[in-house]
């Protein structure tokens, strides 16, 4: 069985109350970045060092255990050792020790090993010194066994230097950490606040890489993370709650339609997906730091055909579209309001259609664009061609889609030859 040591004696210089493991980054604290990582790690069994128990603690004790571990809290070295069978594996993570996942599992399933950095590097970063060339990077993966050893040492040492000790006496294996993933910021041992503070542009910006923004409310969606990410994660600005706010947004829109501000209700609209996008990115930054699944009911995706609806309705709103009916019937304002829909429900249905069939690239991901689609639409909104404009636009991508010669890519035809040709039988 794996086992996860994970300590939060050591105090923030200046402030004896405040603890390395509870700084936080991201709005989450240190522990709980800890905590991810030992639980994708596979540890079934979480050791925490620490003095009392802190509302923190019973946080991660939930998180832990809806994880499928065990949760322990203990004081001292020797309340270690029964928890820690000889065939165990322990994985030991310093005091302030915030490492990107990744790297971390990559180095730690290569086997039992001490994670080191060259002793200057290490000795000016706050870690601890091994030897004459080694420092101490903050992680080990040490066999159960010698925990054993912790037994004979008195009880006020630190769990942490004791292990290591122990790990370098019994000739473990030193595994360099690389020096790319400690210079680009991957790897830190925070001990202060602005450390912390310090931290956090290059943390967004390591888990918000593999973001696909190649698109307006792409853009500004990254834009409004780089600015102000750090601060809505700090006050626990959870994504749902962002979505929620491009639901509130997309609300005032259509209030605004109702009363005729056609364009204003379209922008709010626009505005309403930035924010969503958003939501998303700062989920995305979650999910890579705390190494979390995204849930299979996608707020985006709901929130994306919820906006289209909106989006169909102002339009209707707007739409000067008239039915010529022998006498007025029942069912006439019912033609009338389909009638009315038809455009912007073919509009918004060809953008969907072009984003999945058309090859993905950065120029295709335009069409998926909501606030690009907006705007445009609300500037035909304070003209008088607002109908002759959608219906324009609705044939220009059809026109588009049908130009393109390699449209068949999912399973469309191309150049009028059936999908799979070869196996086609012509009888």
């Amino acid at each position: 069985m794996r086992v996860a040591l994970l300590s939060s004696l050591e105090a923030v210089p200046g402030e004896p109350q405040g603890l390395r493991g509870d700084l936080p980054v991201g709005g989450r604290s240190v522990l709980r970045h800890q905590l991810a990582l030992a639980l994708a790690f596979g540890c079934k069994r979480i050791v925490a060092l620490a003095e009392t128990l802190t509302g923190e603690l019973v946080g991660l004790q939930h998180v832990a255990e809806e994880g499928g571990a065990r949760f322990h809290v203990v004081a001292n070295t020797r309340a270690i050792v029964p928890l820690v069978a000889p065939e165990d594996e322990l994985l030991v993570l310093a005091d302030g020790l915030l490492a990107a996942p990744g790297e971390a599992l990559r180095l730690l399933e290569a086997g039992p090993a001490i994670v080191t950095l060259p002793v200057e590097t290490g000795i000016a970063a706050g870690f601890e010194r091994i030897d004459i060339n080694h420092a101490f990077a903050g992680a080990m993966r040490v066999p159960g066994r010698i925990v054993a050893g912790l037994g004979d040492l008195p009880s006020d040492w630190n769990p942490v230097s004791a292990l290591l000790r122990l790990a370098v006496q019994a000739h473990l294996t030193m595994r360099d950490l690389p020096g790319p993933v400690f210079a680009e910021g991957r790897w830190a041992l925070l001990r202060t606040e602005a450390e912390a503070h310090a931290m956090e542009p290059k943390w967004l910006s390591l888990h918000a890489a593999g973001a696909f923004v190649t698109t307006p409310t792409g853009w500004l969606a990254a834009l409004a993370v780089r600015l102000a990410g750090s601060a809505l994660l700090h006050a626990g600005t959870r994504p749902l709650v962002l979505h929620l706010a491009a639901v509130v947004l997309v609300l005032l829109g259509l209030g605004a339609g109702w009363f005729g501000w056609t364009a204003a209700g379209l922008l709010a609209c626009g505005l309403g997906a930035v924010v969503s996008r958003t939501g998303d990115l700062l989920g995305r930054i979650e999910r890579n730091a705390l190494l979390t699944r995204a849930a299979r009911l996608s707020p985006e995706r709901l929130f994306g055909w919820a906006l289209d609806g909106a989006i169909v309705s102002l339009c209707a709103w707007r739409s000067a579209v008239t039915v010529a009916v022998a006498r007025v019937g029942a069912g006439a304002e019912g033609v009338v309001w389909l009638q009315r829909c038809f455009a912007p429900v073919a509009l918004l249905l060809a953008l969907r259609l072009l984003a999945r069939v058309l090859p993905a690239s950065r120029r295709m991901a335009w069409f998926g664009d909501r606030l690009l689609a907006t705007v445009v639409l609300a500037i035909l909104a304070s003209s008088r061609a607002f109908d002759a404009g959608v219906g324009a636009m609705v044939v220009g991508l059809l026109a588009f889609a049908l130009a393109r010669p390699n449209l068949g890519q999912n399973g469309a035809a191309i150049d009028g030859q059936a999908p799979n040709g070869p196996l086609t039988s012509n009888v």
